[in-house]
């Protein structure tokens, strides 16, 4: 007979491991959005991965057009929305943020190449930004933690203003990009939903 050594469960990350796990993370993105957006500059070979819609080849732009931009005024306007947003949304896992921001990209492409106007070339994080909104927004009420809950409300005091951008009110804009990483932020926050701490 053989005998195995007691396991003990798994712990949790300490949270100065998951603070630097999640900046790590969203710093590194960044850094690769601009480093995209110096090469585009540079060669101009990567607009053509930005989506175009309803053209079934163009689904395999989906995902693509969440990192690139046109200029580096256009990825600037994304940087800190996206560093600060990602940033609290990765300290609660990056399995988890993951899975989120998979989300986010997905029914934010696809809504944007169900709906974009014919002819356009839309890209962009700004889908991602406003996807992380609608994630952190409701995401306390969702897993009834009401830290997260707290969290939620100083994220619409500070970035609600953003959801005029929902609105067609400009046409050099993509408020379908918007509105459906929207939507798919809080799709997320159901589909990875926990349960309440204890």
């Amino acid at each position: 007979m053989t005998y195995l050594p007691e396991t003990r469960p798994a712990r949790p990350p300490a949270r100065g491991a998951r603070v630097r796990t999640a900046a790590g993370v969203m710093l590194a993105w960044v850094a690769l959005l601009w480093l995209l957006e110096a090469i585009d500059s540079a060669t101009g070979a990567l607009d053509t991965f930005g989506l175009s819609p309803r053209s079934l080849p163009e689904l395999r732009d989906v995902l693509p057009m969440a990192f690139l931009h046109h200029g580096f005024d256009h990825v600037a306007s994304n940087t800190l929305p996206l560093l600060v947003l990602g940033f609290i949304a990765a300290l609660g896992g990056i399995r988890r943020f993951a899975g989120v921001i998979l989300t986010i990209m997905l029914v934010g492409g696809l809504g944007v190449w169900l709906t974009a106007p014919a002819y356009s070339n839309t890209a962009g994080a700004s889908g991602v930004v406003f996807g992380l909104f609608g994630y952190l927004l409701i995401r306390g009420f969702v897993d009834r933690r009401p830290w997260d809950v707290v969290i939620g409300v100083i994220v619409a005091a500070v970035y609600g203003s953003i959801l005029w951008g929902v609105l067609p009110t400009n046409s050099a804009i993509s408020w379908q990009g918007h509105l459906f990483g929207l939507l798919g932020g809080v799709l997320a926050a159901f589909a990875f939903r926990r349960g309440r701490a204890a």
